[in-house]
């Protein structure tokens, strides 16, 4: 497996390039994901813009006006967190150069630069806006399309999402976590469910304040979404960060001969999680493969995740109820999870005599309310019309 880019092209092109051990695959993987659903999202919610399904709103700006505590506060927070982090990193660049995602993600930081750069740039702010003052602020409106706000809702996502994840990802863990608290603010330990409740809670919330029709935004999103997942399921693959199937020591299949034996049972080399057995000669600090293989779970939702958008996508301009697409997308979901459940390694209950697992007890509930809610958004699309009738 390849922790960072550098070990990937090492490995692939026999280029040796130091700077590249800071791109950590699974990292870059994650990005990409948010960057890749932005650009889908956006081409969705531009060609429901068209159709007349979404239209713009109304945004007011004061012009001339002096800067607010609000904003003031605003900008000394921005600036305060990312110099935090900043000036950590170049002081401690030997830590974050082992770990970034931990380095980034926990509370460590240089709380003395923090507070400078965001003291300096608050009273940068404040003489701007000074500058521009009016005697008279004027009020002018401008008009928003909900294409135009993909960024923020892109962002938001992502913090709420990686929030949710880490919550989630506690609760299931929760002895451990009670042991030790800090765990919330290390870079493992992600779980998906969490990450798309809690980021799609507060886009949802984000979207209303906007105006935004929300059966529309989450019908343009239910695509972009399962491939953000597929995506980052493909850096999961690569790092080998533990999230991979139950061992695997059968014999594959003759019927499957034909494909590569790693698509079966996959050791993952060089895993960043150090589990396994030894690997003989190894040198470097990656050097551990699972002994039995496991089943390459992270592959097996690549694969299913693509198919799902490529399905949703294509019926995207068939559905014309709306909700009726973000539904589907629930139950396509609900069974993928369920499925790949029953050969992932995960933290299991014992519930009604049954042991699963946390996505188990989701996955179900995301399949019933998709199967209602198809029913449900077509019915009332139905009767809408005979009325508009």
């Amino acid at each position: 497996m390849y922790a960072s880019f550098y070990e990937l092209f090492d490995a692939w092109f026999g280029i040796k390039f130091a700077p590249l051990k800071l791109l950590h695959t699974f990292g870059a993987l994650m990005a990409c994901s948010f960057l890749v659903a932005a650009w889908v999202l956006s081409k969705e919610l531009r060609r429901k813009e068209e159709q007349g399904l979404l239209t713009p709103s109304s945004t007011d700006t004061l012009i001339g006006k002096e800067a607010t505590k609000e904003e003031l506060i605003e900008a000394f927070v921005i600036v305060f967190v990312l110099f935090f982090k900043l000036i950590y990193v170049i002081l401690h660049f030997a830590e974050f150069k082992t770990d970034p995602q931990g380095a980034i993600i926990s509370l460590k930081g240089n709380l003395i630069g923090g507070i400078i750069a965001g003291g300096l740039y608050t009273f940068y702010t404040y003489r701007e806006k000074q500058k521009t003052k009016l005697p008279t602020p004027r009020l002018e409106v401008t008009m928003v399309y909900p294409h135009q706000l993909v960024g923020t809702i892109t962002l938001i996502a992502a913090i709420a999402g990686i929030l949710g994840a880490k919550l989630f990802d506690a609760l299931e863990n929760y002895q451990d976590f009670f042991q030790d608290p800090a765990m919330i603010f290390s870079s493992s330990g992600l779980t998906v469910y969490g990450g798309l409740i809690f980021g799609a809670a507060s886009v949802l919330y984000y979207a209303k304040k906007k105006g935004i029709p929300l059966l529309h935004l989450v019908d343009a999103a239910a695509p972009t979404m399962i491939l953000a997942y597929a995506i980052g399921r493909i850096g999961c693959q690569m790092a080998g960060d533990g999230d991979w199937g139950i061992a695997n020591p059968n014999p594959m299949p003759s019927f499957l001969s034909f494909l590569p034996h790693w698509m079966w049972s996959f050791g993952y080399p060089h895993n960043v999680e150090y589990a396994g057995i030894a690997i003989p000669g190894c040198v470097g600090e990656y050097c551990t493969v699972l002994n039995p293989g496991v089943y390459p779970t992270p592959f097996y939702e690549t694969i299913m995740g693509t198919i799902i958008f490529f399905v949703l996508w294509s019926m995207r301009k068939k559905i014309h109820a709306p909700g009726v697409l973000f539904c589907w997308y629930l139950v396509f979901n609900g069974i993928e999870r369920f499925l790949i459940e029953l050969i992932r390694v995960n933290i299991k209950y014992h519930i009604f005599g049954m042991d699963v697992t946390q996505a188990q007890l989701i996955s179900p509930l995301f399949f019933v309310l998709g199967v209602t809610g198809i029913f449900y958004f077509t019915n009332k699309y139905k009767q809408d019309a005979q009325r508009a009738a």
